[in-house]
């Protein structure tokens, strides 16, 4: 399993660096992923589903059509840690990729 260190400022300058689509705010990570249409989103919020249980680790986020907007953060830790990265990590690997 992960482990749940919390990352240091040049680590999570470097996760945002190398996944662009991310930013950080405060102790959290933030995404917005705009798909072709509310299936495509659906289908890929599923796929990350999958992911999360298997790392068991949970995003917070909210979905309106197309649009799925998601915070990261590992709270019991209080911040970015080794899991959100390797989340992160998962997730930009899917195949079901948005549009933008």
């Amino acid at each position: 399993m992960t482990r749940r260190r919390l990352l240091d400022e040049h680590e999570i300058d470097e996760l945002v660096e190398a996944h662009p689509r991310w930013r950080r705010e405060g102790d959290r990570l933030v995404a917005v992923f705009d798909f072709a249409d509310f299936t495509a989103a659906f289908a890929w919020m599923t796929a990350v589903a999958l992911i999360s249980e298997r790392l068991d680790h949970h995003p917070d986020w909210s979905n309106s059509w197309n649009h799925v907007e998601v915070r990261l953060s590992t709270h019991s830790a209080g911040g970015v840690t080794d899991l959100d990265r390797a989340w992160v990590d998962a997730v930009e690997a899917l195949e079901l990729t948005p549009r933008t």
